[in-house]
């Protein structure tokens, strides 16, 4: 009697860990050279409890791996216009490697014009427009850290996305339509889609490589998986539930990520390795 093959789970948390012990090692060593702690300020505005157990964690970690977390906390009266200038000082201040705007902010602020006012050698999350360019061009700068989680993800499962048909749903302008970019800058095909794709399902049954990133519970059937596809769920809803159908998407994908364990724990992971890069770079160290 045969038994039903499931895919291969992606296993985001364990490479994390292995992501985060190097950036702890370089994190040292900058210290070991400098005499300074690489650090990340986190700027958040108001009180909401999601963003706040959000800032805790990221904190926790930042603690774990040697680097300073500085907590920025603001009203949520806060103006755009003084949240604007709070994030101008912190790219002024030289004690400062790293900057995140835990977002969202609060529907009165202009979270373009705040993410505008990092340096961009500072952006270690890779919100503003000059990162996004830099990454599309494949010049130097720091990738929105949930795309750049996701592209070693395919790394570590040797999934090499040349030639390869890849479908992104979603088109956020920190998840969609970087990791497009990304993809693209690796001779993927990329087809972007959104919540008003025509016949979606249609197009998702196309791809080698799925990455749902549009913030609806199990959006993506597995009835809609080509058989043996790469599926990256990006998505987070309450109860722990992805973008995708899991239980009948992992009887038709090669490889797919859990929701949670998969692609979460990579963008703090990334977001510490791009803050060592970042102080490394600022201080002046050339890794030897």
């Amino acid at each position: 009697m045969s038994r039903t093959r499931t895919a291969q789970l992606m296993d985001g948390a364990g490479l994390a860990r292995r992501v985060v012990e190097e950036a702890s090692d370089r994190a040292a060593e900058v210290t070991r050279r400098s005499g300074a702690t690489p650090c990340l300020a986190t700027v958040l505005v108001g009180e909401d409890p999601a963003s706040v157990t959000y800032v805790r964690m990221k904190r926790a970690r930042c603690a774990k791996a040697g680097i300073e977390s500085r907590l920025v906390s603001l009203p949520a009266a806060t103006t755009t216009a003084e949240l604007v200038e709070t994030l101008r000082s912190l790219s002024r201040d030289t004690g400062v490697h790293g900057i995140l705007l835990q977002h969202p902010c609060g529907p009165h602020i202009d979270e373009r014009a705040a993410f505008e006012a990092i340096a961009p050698e500072k952006d270690v999350d890779g919100v503003t427009m000059s990162s996004f360019g830099a990454m599309s061009f494949g010049l130097p700068g720091f990738a929105s850290c949930t795309p750049g989680g996701i592209m070693r993800l395919l790394d570590e499962y040797d999934v090499d996305p040349a030639g390869r048909h890849a479908v992104v749903v979603g088109r956020s302008a920190i998840l969609g339509k970087p990791v497009g970019m990304l993809l693209l800058a690796r001779d993927a095909t990329v087809t972007y889609c959104h919540s008003r794709t025509s016949d979606l399902a249609a197009t998702v049954r196309e791809a080698d490589i799925v990455v749902a990133a549009v913030g609806r519970p199990r959006l993506i059937r597995g009835e809609d998986i080509k058989p043996g596809a790469v599926v990256i769920d990006a998505g987070y809803n309450p109860g722990n539930i992805g973008d995708v159908d899991f239980d009948t998407a992992r009887l038709r994908a090669r490889l797919i990520t859990p929701v949670p364990g998969g692609v979460g724990p990579m963008t703090i992971a990334v977001l510490l390795a791009q803050t060592v890069t970042a102080a490394t770079t600022q201080l002046g160290l050339v890794r030897g």
